[in-house]
């Protein structure tokens, strides 16, 4: 695992112990809404993109975790005992560590795992509150710049291979809505627009 992460040597060694490593390779969903939760994810190497859907399929973005990060949303879901509420997926090849929901709670007892969790939620809240901002308070062509910015951040690469479906569905908007804005920001030379991909300028 990530050693940088804690020093407790007490933690540690229960991490050793009792988490499990799983590669998850790029696009696979590894936890999916209505599942249920056995366990936390910290992200080792790669990038998992979160995204919350309603029962009708209906999704919206949220964040996305980068190594060393995990899912405050999955910690919620053990805690509160409830099945998951948002899609995770591998933005590109991904090895997470899993830990076992039920030894969340139980190592509270570190410090710094008690620091870890509090600090997961303050980043993932600031994260969601930047959401609703863009959904509540701003257009439509700065959600998708968001987005599209986020997606290129995920992947560290401007060049994103995705079709205007997919992003309309993650969007939660229409293909056509989508393409539109798409060809206006590339007349005003903020992306370049080719068959089923997109390069941010």
């Amino acid at each position: 695992m990530d050693n940088s992460l804690f020093t407790d040597t007490g933690l540690l060694q229960e991490i050793n112990k009792y988490g499990r490593v799983k590669s998850i390779k790029r696009d696979t969903i590894y936890i999916a809404p209505g599942n249920e939760i056995f366990f936390v994810p910290i992200v080792q190497q790669g990038v998992l993109r979160i995204v919350r859907q309603d029962d009708e399929g209906k999704e919206i973005f949220l964040y996305h975790l980068y190594p060393g990060q995990t899912c405050a949303m999955a910690i919620n879901c053990c805690q509160s005992h409830k099945k998951s509420m948002v899609k995770a997926i591998a933005e590109e090849d991904t090895v997470i560590l899993q830990i076992p929901v039920g030894l969340v709670d139980e190592w509270f007892r570190y410090p710094e795992w008690k620091t870890y969790v509090n600090s997961t939620y303050g980043t993932r809240f600031a994260e969601l509150l930047e959401v609703i901002d863009l959904i509540a308070f701003s257009n439509m062509d700065k959600q998708l710049l968001h987005y599209l910015q986020a997606r290129a951040r995920a992947t560290g690469s401007s060049h994103l291979i995705i079709t205007h479906q997919q992003i309309a569905h993650e969007l939660h908007t229409h293909r056509e809505a989508i393409s539109r804005l798409l060809r206006t920001m590339e007349q005003k030379k903020i992306l370049r627009l080719g068959r089923n991909t997109i390069e941010l300028l």
